[in-house]
């Protein structure tokens, strides 16, 4: 089944793009339809009966055996939750493209192929299959950029994949290491993380966990490898926005607890110090940035940068082994997988709130608004619960994630208190964003301002609903993540 969901998406945009003739009406709906199958489908995967230490659907099927590489898919606690995400935020963005205009069979075939590469990447057990699908992900959101952005889309796509595109070159050399460190040499992701397979010197392992780390940091992105990040959010269309914050980010995190943690545990202890460095400085970096920005856009962008330093954070903290750190440890991994699906659910939403403003008015200028609230109020209430989520207010994902990450990071450095103003910084952007938009007299561009249509309120409720739900009753994502979590933890501790 798991087959079924990586390439379902990717057989339906060869029939969407082979039919020129096809009613745009029927395009778009079998574009939803197909994204509430696969999720259908993902969600069986996941509640489905499983023994803790086992991969679930996994699948192991002949490919290039002289290099000891296989066509390997399965998921775990740690990549189960970005393959339900995965399917909730591409059904998402296929519900608010319900009245596109612009090309939507193209768009539709566009975007269920970087479906398939997004579950396939969460789903691979081989370094070399990962390294196919990061690389068909980065081809497919340049095109979504280049073909549907607005502003200087063109530069900001090409910036975007030259970017990225270097970063996995590094991540490939890092791959090759760690296939030359194995004994037997092997690309299978699964044996390479027994107990830290990599049997090379640590001058050896010192360059491979290097060229790996830039590689994930570039696509997370972290400080300072972020300058791609705002424009290509900014000049981006809204849904391509949505699936680069919610989920393409989330391949580098996903990274680093899947890879470079459990297959370099040696080697990933010896520089948790310099990662939870990297960590502080994105999370106090990314926020101040963001508060100084006006284009509501690149303030979210940026906030993502703050987002995502937190998990590198928790993740640098992890490797810092001391008398009685187990738990420590556990809280902190466990936290940045929760972070990675409340940011894409919360961050989702906030740049689906951004579009709105772009399709009313052609401005994301923050100045350019004020007493919004007024004509329309839905999209203020939801715009103030996406905010306060993403602050980390109790009651949504987000505090569930930063909590854990901070009494996990602090019991293992109290370096990682250095990090607590990021969360102050950020209620203060977001707070003082809404009151200028939404708070006040009616004027300039808010006058006449049309509310949420139907598609764009369910699109919203069901990324903040999901956030609603973890922030309240977070017990089974947490018992799905801990015993992936658990396994990276004895590698680490030897």
């Amino acid at each position: 089944m798991l087959s079924v969901v990586i390439f379902l998406p990717v057989v339906v945009a060869i029939f969407l793009a082979s039919i020129r003739r096809l009613p745009t009406a029927i395009a778009r709906w079998v574009w939803v339809a197909t994204a509430a199958v696969d999720l259908l489908l993902t969600v069986i995967i996941a509640v489905a009966p499983s023994p803790s230490s086992a991969l679930r659907g996994e699948q192991r099927l002949s490919w290039m055996p002289g290099i000891g590489s296989s066509y390997h898919v399965g998921v775990d606690g740690l990549s189960l939750p970005l393959l339900v995400l995965t399917g909730v935020i591409f059904l998402v963005c296929a519900i608010w493209s319900l009245r596109a205009t612009d090309r939507p069979r193209p768009q539709a075939a566009l975007f269920l192929f970087l479906q398939s590469t997004c579950l396939g990447l969460f789903a691979s057990q081989d370094l070399i299959l990962f390294f196919v699908f990061f690389d068909l992900s980065i081809v497919g959101m340049y095109f979504v950029i280049a073909g549907w952005g607005h502003g200087n889309a063109r530069r900001s796509a090409l910036k975007f994949f030259l970017y990225t595109f270097l970063g996995s070159l590094a991540l490939l050399l890092g791959f090759i290491g760690l296939y030359l460190g194995a004994s037997p040499h092997t690309f299978d992701m699964v044996e390479l993380s027994r107990a830290g397979a990599f049997t090379g010197t640590p001058v050896m392992a010192g360059f491979v966990l290097a060229a790996i780390v830039v590689g994930l940091a570039i696509k997370t992105p972290t400080f300072p490898f972020h300058s791609w990040l705002p424009p290509a959010h900014t000049d981006a269309p809204t849904i391509g926005s949505v699936v680069l914050a919610s989920v393409l980010l989330k391949m580098g995190t996903y990274g680093f607890v899947r890879i470079a943690m459990p297959m370099l545990p040696d080697t990933w202890r010896s520089y948790a110090g310099v990662i939870v460095a990297v960590g502080i400085v994105s999370v106090l970096y990314g926020a101040l940035v963001a508060l100084a920005q006006t284009d509501v856009k690149r303030m979210i962008a940026f906030t993502s940068i703050n987002h995502m330093g937190y998990i590198i954070l928790a993740v640098g903290a992890a490797g810092i082994v001391g008398h009685n750190s187990e738990q420590a440890q556990q809280l902190a991994i466990t936290g940045a997988v929760t972070q990675m699906v409340s940011h894409g659910l919360i961050t989702g939403a906030l740049f689906l709130l951004a579009g709105v403003l772009y399709d009313r008015t052609g401005s994301y200028d923050l100045r350019d608004y004020g007493g919004l609230a007024r004509p329309a109020p839905r999209f203020a209430a939801f715009f103030a619960v996406a905010a306060f989520g993403s602050l980390g207010l109790p009651g949504f994902s987000g505090f569930i994630a930063e909590f854990q990450i901070f009494t996990g990071s602090i019991g293992t450095t109290w370096w990682a208190l250095i990090a607590l103003p990021g969360i102050l910084i950020t209620a203060v952007l977001l707070l003082r964003a809404f009151q200028q938009v939404f708070t006040g007299e009616t004027k300039n561009r808010s006058e006449g301002f049309r509310d949420l249509f139907p598609r764009e309120t369910a699109s919203l409720a069901i990324l903040m609903g999901l956030s609603v739900i973890i922030g309240v009753l977070p017990g089974p994502l947490l018992a799905l993540i801990h015993p992936a979590v658990d396994s990276v933890i004895k590698v680490m501790t030897g």
